[in-house]
């Protein structure tokens, strides 16, 4: 309850914002510790409900913010329009607080807490485990470049000479290929090896960025290489269940949410990183003028580190195939 309000209190105060550093305070810090004192427990009680399916419970878990990632394009974007962002802001904070106060009843632990505190201890031994660093290495640098569709293809589509509801259309369904994205990550991992999963889903996506991005100039190919992206790249957190397993196999001691955080901890340094390097990267400008298609709009070296970042998120399949994993 404490992180929802201070979620909903971080978006009202960003909208009384007057400088940057308001935002970076506001929607940067105050909203991610909300966000995370909401989220650990989650991913705690939902860990301890499911067995035989957890795979694709955690993925109809993450596929939740695909759904809301199809709905709210729209709905801020209209909002922002007619009423500017400090009004949107302040609705969107009640809003938030009103739809998921009543949800707040339903995330509780299947075994007393008493009972669960006692059971716990830290045991960090999983931070020597090659079984946990492969995968996290895997993971921290595909964020690296998981992001950057999501902040420049509206950014691109406009280049290329489409409207803002165009682009607009291309992140819902960017996010809608995640909703389905995460459900079936999260199935297969309860039916094959984690790292084998996380290959699919790092050549699925490294597969739509070089070809359905890197050639593409048009509003067809580019809805395509978003539903085809959220499909297969959105699908990559929704390992974070195998991964966690596959620890546990090794020492049944080991915390799954201490696992977890570590885990999204690392998708956390991608998404800080890749803001600052991806626009380092914009600014070069490389191949413009010179290469075709996606590749000469001078978002060619974005595209191309995308895609290389996808294909790194495969290594987990690679180390198990010489024992490593």
């Amino acid at each position: 309850m404490v992180g929802l309000v201070i979620n909903a209190m971080a978006i009202i105060a960003a909208s009384f914002a007057t400088k940057v550093s308001h935002l970076i305070l506001t929607q940067g810090i105050l909203y991610a510790i909300g966000g995370v004192m909401v989220y650990c427990p989650t991913i705690v009680f939902l860990d301890e409900w499911f067995i035989r399916r957890k795979g694709l419970a955690f993925g109809m878990m993450w596929a939740g913010t695909g759904v809301s990632g199809v709905v709210l394009p729209f709905i801020m974007s209209a909002l922002l329009d007619k009423f500017g962002f400090r009004t949107t802001f302040r609705a969107y904070g009640v809003a938030l607080a009103l739809l998921a106060t009543p949800l707040l009843f339903f995330i509780r632990p299947r075994l007393p807490l008493a009972q669960t505190s006692l059971q716990r201890r830290l045991d960090m031994t999983f931070l020597k485990m090659s079984t946990f660093w492969i995968p996290q290495t895997c993971n921290i640098i595909q964020g690296l470049g998981y992001f950057i569709p999501n902040i420049y293809l509206p950014t691109y589509a406009r280049s290329q000479g489409m409207s803002g509801a165009q682009a607009t259309v291309m992140l819902a369904l960017v996010n809608l290929g995640v909703v389905f994205g995460a459900i079936w990550a999260g199935a297969l991992t309860d039916r094959m090896h984690v790292s084998s999963v996380m290959g699919i889903c790092s050549a699925g996506a490294a597969l739509a960025v070089f070809l359905f991005w890197g050639l593409s100039v048009s509003l067809p190919m580019l809805c395509l290489f978003s539903l085809l992206y959220g499909l297969t790249a959105g699908g990559f957190s929704a390992n974070y269940t195998g991964i966690v397993q596959r620890v546990r196999d090794r020492d049944t001691a080991v915390d799954s949410g201490m696992v977890f955080g570590f885990l999204a901890a690392g998708r956390g340094i991608g998404a800080v990183v890749s803001g600052p390097m991806s626009e380092a990267l914009l600014h070069m400008q490389t191949w413009k003028g010179e290469a075709r298609f996606g590749y000469g709009t001078g978002y060619g070296l974005l595209i191309v580190f995308t895609g290389i970042t996808a294909i790194a998120g495969s290594g987990s399949w690679f180390a198990r195939r010489v024992g490593w994993v």
